[in-house]
């Protein structure tokens, strides 16, 4: 019936700060990116391995109730090759403390 996930939407206020999040941290790359007029926010399309990311950035969107088992989005998961390597690389690329050498 279901073969794959297609797409994850997300919801974000801060163009600048959700771009360069999934963009230049996290390393998504841009399908496409559009501005809608008609609703005053952005859609931009993400590349995550065969899947896609919907990240939607709307000025004035409703916060999200802080406790996990609120309806919605709980949280998104990510495979990886290898976790050490991954934790390297993020923390190098969000400079955090240098908890880990960077390569």
């Amino acid at each position: 019936m279901f073969d794959t996930i297609h797409h994850i939407a997300i919801i974000g206020s801060d163009y600048e700060k959700s771009k360069h999040f999934y963009v230049d941290l996290l390393g998504f790359e841009i399908i496409r990116e559009n501005y809608r007029k008609e609703r005053d926010d952005y859609k931009i399309d993400l590349a995550c391995g065969e899947q896609e990311i919907e990240l939607f950035i709307i000025k004035d969107a409703p916060a999200r109730v802080n406790y996990p088992e609120a309806l919605g989005l709980r949280h998104l998961a990510f495979k990886v090759k290898s976790v050490d390597d991954t934790v390297k690389e993020l923390i190098c690329r969000f400079n955090f403390i240098n908890v880990m050498k960077c390569r």
